[in-house]
């Protein structure tokens, strides 16, 4: 890196899986947010958007100078490109920033019904080398997504021999499969993935067998429920921001459009922070573990960087026999408000917790503290020992000042975050 000239940073791009989401994103300081409507993109299982919603959260985006960009990204049906041309005629006349599309006929549409939309080549595209991404760039392709097989070096050559802007994943879940396209949702479930119905199978426990080869052994561990060779670690680059920078990436990019309000708020709040303090402080390359481990207080599975560092994938992305998620936190609770008089935070309750709970609060911009819980109240004043109840309302005590939007989560077990070397 030219300490001496000015450092790009690349755009945060975070998941949008719902409205609320989207506003907890921006808050908590992603300059883009991508998002699906009810049809036509890879997360059907997530909440999406409705039209009025994707307008109402494109307004909310813009005027706090964040982008939204829109999947289209399924492998495209005879039938579905019948009504895909008005779709997208709707996602221009609201102002969506750029459309995420994979099916070359999907393409070919978007080029004649929205000209002037600029297109994101997803990474169902299965972009891995620098001869892929000059073809797509001279289809008009605006943006490329590489795909999360790509190791440092590879990411840096397409970056010297292209230039259209490249986006990288730099944290969430990944599959096996190839840049995600697989079958097995399909056979097993009839829900198939590549329309955004996939079930995870790939989760489950197996025994592979491989009979042509004997005395070749996969390394693979197992637990009393089986064994996961098929079930990848959770993507982590956190420690490879600086590296990142260095290669001219524009993007980096948060998966996650199925995860909890919970899990945008902090995973972008700590990338957010991260990329700020390289950008103040760039000869300072160190991981901050700090923000290394907020990420450690939302649900997922062992983190791992192996194939960014180049020795991916096997053994050092499939999971280890700690193959259920974990977590050091729960999100138990959203600040809709605060009586500053009172030092009254109210607050939605999103999983139970009581009265002496050891909880955290967040803000976008503020360290989480820890406080024990004093004080529980209903919205009429009155003393309750417990919010059993799903986004019910309650008063809480507070020990400093906070704001609507802020994050109460229930201190579950202390845990350091490791990354592999």
């Amino acid at each position: 890196m030219d300490l001496a000239g000015p450092i790009k940073i690349p755009e945060l791009l975070a998941p949008a899986g719902s409205l609320e989401k989207l506003k907890i994103a921006v808050n908590y300081g992603a300059d883009a947010v991508y998002l699906g409507g009810k049809s036509y993109s890879l997360r059907a299982s997530a909440d999406n958007f409705t039209g009025e919603e994707m307008e109402e959260g494109i307004d909310f985006a813009h005027r706090r100078g964040a982008k939204v960009y829109a999947a289209v990204n399924i492998f495209a049906r005879n039938q579905d490109l019948e009504a895909i041309p008005e779709y997208l005629r709707r996602l221009g006349r609201i102002g969506v920033d750029a459309l995420i599309v994979s099916d070359p006929g999907v393409i070919e549409t978007a080029r004649e019904v929205v000209p002037e939309m600029p297109l994101h080549l997803s990474t169902q595209a299965n972009n891995l080398n620098w001869g892929s991404v000059r073809f797509w760039e001279k289809q008009g392709i605006s943006r490329v997504v590489l795909g999360r097989e790509l190791s440092r070096e590879e990411i840096g050559e397409i970056r010297q021999k292209t230039g259209v802007e490249l986006e990288v994943f730099v944290h969430g879940a990944m599959c096996l499969s190839y840049s995600g396209r697989c079958f097995l949702s399909q056979y097993l479930n009839r829900k198939d993935a590549n329309r955004g119905e996939c079930t995870h199978p790939c989760r489950w426990g197996y025994s592979l067998v491989e009979e042509k080869r004997p005395g070749e052994y996969f390394p693979v561990e197992e637990d009393e429920r089986g064994a996961y060779i098929l079930s990848s670690r959770d993507l982590c680059l956190m420690g490879r921001l600086p590296e990142l920078v260095d290669l001219g990436v524009d993007s980096i990019k948060i998966e996650g459009r199925m995860k909890s309000l919970h899990y945008v708020a902090t995973v972008v709040r700590a990338y957010r922070m991260a990329l700020d303090r390289y950008k103040n402080d760039p000869g300072n390359c160190s991981p901050d573990q700090e923000l290394l481990s907020e990420l450690e207080k939302v649900s997922h599975r062992s983190y791992t960087d192996s194939i960014f560092r180049g020795t991916g994938p096997v053994p050092e992305i499939t999971t280890t026999p700690e193959a259920s998620y974990l977590k050091t936190h729960e999100f138990v609770g959203l600040v809709i408000d605060y009586d500053q008089g009172k030092r009254l935070a109210l607050v939605e309750q999103r999983s139970p917790f009581q009265v002496g709970d050891c909880l955290e609060v967040i803000g976008p911009k503020t360290p989480p503290y820890q406080m024990e819980l004093a004080g529980l109240y209903n919205e009429k004043g009155e003393p309750v020992g417990n919010a059993p109840h799903p986004q019910q309302r309650l008063l809480m005590q507070v020990p400093r000042p906070v704001e609507a939007g802020f994050l109460v989560r229930k201190v579950l077990k202390q845990r350091d975050i490791k990354l592999d070397q």
